[in-house]
């Protein structure tokens, strides 16, 4: 990984930690890099795994180049309140935080800061994740070339406008949760029906990955390869039957709608 110079992640919880060991995985130093935690012991336990310097919040946007913010929404004010002073107009802004716009950052950051907004998703701690980034008011190529190059050691990254950014929120930040929830439905239904839960999961989570591998590699629509395994009058078809009375499509519309939505309340608030 080409350096960009010094990266702070002020956030040390799952997807700051996330971050920090896809860099050093993709090649960065731990010299290059500085996280933020207030918890001593839990410091300690970073600096340990993963030998870079655990500073406060101040010290990093005093000496990094790069500032990623990892914080929860509701976090956000206090911090950028706290970094405010030590930060200069030459450093960039990153922020992972779901619902906050760049305006919100930049209007309380000194004139001129880039800023650019991340979607990221859980998938990021195996290194598949699916991170969505946008432009603030003062960035330019250079900005979001750096920004793709620290996502990428955690998987794929998109540019996208920031209006589309709630509902990227919406498909692939609250995404891996709706696949969740479908994984564990299969389980229990093979449960139902005599597996042991231990085989029943087996299958399930095989045919998962085979299935998104199979969309990726193939680049059919999901259509095509839904219709290749439906033979008429089938067990598929069976199947498919039932969903379609129980309106699951519309109940996934609904669903995502409403994370959406509370996307764009979070940044309301």
């Amino acid at each position: 990984m080409t350096s960009n110079g010094q990266v702070a992640i002020l956030g040390a919880g799952v997807m700051g930690e996330t971050l920090l060991s896809g860099l050093l995985r993709a090649g960065r130093r731990p010299e290059e890099l500085l996280i933020t935690e207030r918890r001593e012991e839990r410091a300690v336990e970073l600096r340990e795994r993963y030998g870079v310097d655990v500073v406060t919040n101040v010290d990093a946007a005093a000496k990094a180049e790069t500032l990623v913010l990892v914080v929860k929404p509701q976090d956000m004010p206090e911090l950028l309140a706290e970094i405010a002073p030590a930060v200069q107009p030459s450093q960039t802004i990153v922020s992972l935080a779901a619902g906050i716009t760049t305006g919100f950052i930049e209007s309380r950051l000194p004139a001129g800061v880039a800023v650019v907004r991340v979607m990221p998703n859980t998938p990021a701690l195996v290194d598949e994740g699916m991170a969505a980034i946008s432009r603030g008011a003062h960035c330019d190529e250079s900005h979001l070339v750096l920004a793709e190059g620290l996502l990428a050691a955690t998987g794929r990254v998109i540019r996208v406008p920031e209006k589309q950014q709630d509902a990227v929120t919406a498909i692939s930040g609250s995404g891996p949760a709706y696949i969740f929830f479908v994984v564990e439905s299969m389980i229990e239904a093979g449960v139902h029906m005599g597996l042991p839960r231990s085989t029943a999961t087996d299958l399930v989570v095989q045919t998962l990955f085979g299935s998104a591998k199979l969309l990726r590699e193939t680049g059919e629509h999901p259509t095509v390869l839904r219709e290749r395994v439906t033979s008429p009058g089938g067990t598929t078809a069976a199947a498919v039957r039932e969903l379609e009375d129980h309106k699951v499509r519309a109940a996934f519309l609904s669903a995502i709608e409403a994370a959406r939505n509370r996307s764009r309340a979070l940044a309301a608030e």
